[in-house]
């Protein structure tokens, strides 16, 4: 779909209480040893020289302790480490992309995916230079320690998809087209790296759970929705943010341009549409059979690790700076959020209009131009013989009255 077609976004746009939506089904917890792991993590970050100041001091400023705190609340301090580098690594990775040096430039997102994809194959190696790769090769190693072999693939091809969809998202933006509603949820499953954080949650308690489970149709369809449920409220959230960016990867713009609405019902449709997902999922639950005692046991205890992270990161988009500036907060019904102005000199879709050829311009291949004179020599001479043919009836009467 072409962004040219967008509507022109309105001043401000009304937002529910996402958290209330998926609260009834998805608990909220804390853990209580997210300062003592942060202490750790935010060294480790530091030292590694991802960024400089004053961009380093705003990227931790986005709370990621917290929502760590909030999506892994069980796990012990150990795990929580990791889990915590986890998040800086895939969303520093993710801003280079999406808003920073590699944005609309898919080729250079490759060269960055391909060095992380040598991390995986070879853990053993040295780290390498390139240092969102170094992060990588860290939290894999840390990962490889106690992780099941299951959760371990499970890992390396969540990583890698996701890697692939954030190539496929570049070049969506440098074409300066997005997918139908139905095609962007599948790729957003990928690039919100759904798959990666289902294997976040094994990990963080060292779940096992044997292969064959994880295949069943129940889980499957429970593992999409899930997914869709923790990342169409980072769609409705982040949609300010990212469109200020000029970044329109996003659902909200899918359901603008396939349904031809406003901002306002675009997201009134997608508000509908995580409701009816969380509907989804509890159904879907109730529906799981079981699979014996000792694998119901572990079973129920990842899905409530999953649940809890899914509703720790629907506050934590609320909680973080990163997605809201200067708004109040307190009361999150119906939230009235102006509509951010460009942070760039881009132009909005709506005012670039294709350009109509001039079909005057246009070459004639010279078959046609030869037909074409034909035709206009043809015309001349029946013009020319009605011109006439008054003169030869006029002869014709004279000669019938002689």
């Amino acid at each position: 779909m072409e962004l040219e077609n967008l509507q022109p976004f309105p001043s401000h746009f009304v937002l529910q209480d996402l958290t209330r939506i998926t609260g009834p089904v998805f608990r909220l917890k804390t853990n209580p040893l997210q300062d003592k792991a942060y202490q750790f993590t935010r060294s480790w970050f530091v030292n590694l020289g991802v960024y400089h100041e004053p961009k380093q001091r705003k990227f931790l400023s986005h709370r990621f302790d917290l929502y760590a705190g909030l999506s892994f609340p069980d796990a012990d301090v150990h795990h929580l480490e990791t889990c915590m580098a986890f998040f800086l690594w895939a969303f520093s990775f993710d801003d280079l992309s999406d808003e920073g040096e590699l944005q609309s430039k898919p080729e250079r997102v490759q060269v960055g995916v391909d060095i992380s994809m040598t991390v995986l194959n070879n853990p053993d190696a040295p780290p390498p230079a390139f240092k969102y790769a170094a992060m990588l090769h860290d939290v894999w190693n840390r990962f490889r320690e106690t992780a099941s072999p299951g959760a371990c693939n499970r890992f390396y091809r969540a990583v890698q998809s996701w890697m692939n969809s954030q190539v496929e998202q570049a070049q969506l933006r440098s074409d300066g087209t997005v997918p139908s509603v139905e095609d962007f949820i599948r790729l957003r499953r990928r690039t919100i790296g759904g798959e990666i954080v289902e294997a976040m949650v094994e990990y963080s308690l060292d779940i096992n759970i044997p292969e064959g489970i994880w295949d069943h149709p129940i889980l499957v369809a429970m593992s999409k929705a899930v997914i869709d449920i923790m990342t169409w409220p980072n769609d409705l959230i982040s949609f300010n943010k990212e469109q200020s960016d000029n970044d329109y990867q996003n659902l909200v713009v899918c359901v603008m341009l396939e349904n031809n609405t406003d901002l306002q019902g675009a997201v009134d449709i997608v508000t509908n549409m995580l409701a009816q997902r969380v509907a989804d999922y509890a159904n879907l639950k109730k529906k799981l059979p079981s699979f014996g005692p000792d694998i119901d046991a572990e079973l129920d205890k990842y899905l409530t690790a999953l649940e809890y992270y899914t509703q720790g990161t629907v506050v934590w988009y609320y909680d973080s700076p990163r997605y809201f500036r200067g708004i109040d907060l307190s009361y999150k019904h119906n939230l009235l959020i102006p509509v951010y102005p460009p942070s760039t000199s881009a132009p909005r879709p709506w005012t670039i209009r294709r350009k109509v050829p001039n079909t005057a311009s246009l070459p004639i291949p010279s078959a046609l131009r030869n037909f074409l004179g034909f035709i206009a020599i043809i015309s001349l001479l029946l013009w020319q013989f009605l011109q006439f043919l008054p003169s030869i009836n006029r002869f014709h009467i004279a000669l019938i009255s002689a």
